[in-house]
This record gives structure tokens, C-alpha cells and sequence, in this order.
């Protein structure tokens, strides 16, 4: 009689590669250091464009030279599909509600990937 026994798992420690440079603390000081530069430089962009827009809204003009600054204005549609989709679903006689949820769930989300650093 062969006797049957169960086949226990057995987890390879993870190894770095050999080829694989490791990330030291400096880089990830590096790294978080930039980003905190960066939000600073964000910033000052945001706030220098503001003061721009608004004297140019206020009539300021622009000082003769290489640069150029003017307002421009455009317009984006976004279409709501699903209110489109349950008004065509009401038109052709079914639940617009539970098609919409039906697409939702056979939709695949789409992956993130980003880095955290703690």
C-alpha cells in the first residue's frame, strides 16, 4: 500500500541579486530631500504665475522683450457616461443602474505604481 502524504511548502528566503546595487540611506535621504525642494519650487511657480494672471486680468502690460504673457482660456467637456448610459438604457426599455454596475465590475482598474518612503 503506497501511503500518500502531503507535500510541505517550504519558502525560499529572499536573496539580493548579485547585480543588484543596494539603495543606501543616502539616496533615500537624497531623494526625500528633493521632494521637500521640490513642493518649495512648486510653490513659488504657483505663486508667481497667480500675481502674472492677475495683474494681467488687472490690464498690466507686458515690458517690451523676448517673453510674451497672455492669458489663454480653454474649455474641456467631460461627458458623464454614466448618466449618458442610463438615459440610453431608459430609452431602449432597462435598468441603466445595473448595466452601469455591470460595466464598473467588468472594468479592470488600471495599476498605480509609486514609491513610498517612510
Amino acid at each position: 500500500m503506497v501511503s500518500a502524504t502531503k507535500a510541505i511548502p517550504f519558502v525560499v528566503p529572499a536573496q539580493p541579486s548579485p547585480n543588484v546595487e543596494p539603495i543606501s540611506q543616502n539616496e533615500l535621504t537624497l531623494l526625500l530631500s528633493l521632494r521637500g525642494r521640490l513642493s518649495q519650487l512648486e510653490s513659488q511657480v504657483e505663486t508667481a504665475e497667480e500675481s502674472i494672471k492677475e495683474r494681467l486680468a488687472s490690464g498690466a502690460s507686458v515690458e517690451p522683450g523676448d517673453h510674451t504673457a497672455t492669458i489663454g482660456t480653454s474649455y474641456r467637456r467631460n461627458v458623464s457616461w454614466k448618466a449618458v448610459t442610463e438615459r440610453l438604457a431608459y430609452r431602449f426599455k432597462l435598468d441603466g443602474k445595473a448595466f452601469c454596475a455591470r460595466v464598473l465590475a467588468a472594468t479592470r482598474p488600471s495599476p498605480s505604481v509609486s514609491l513610498e518612503i517612510d
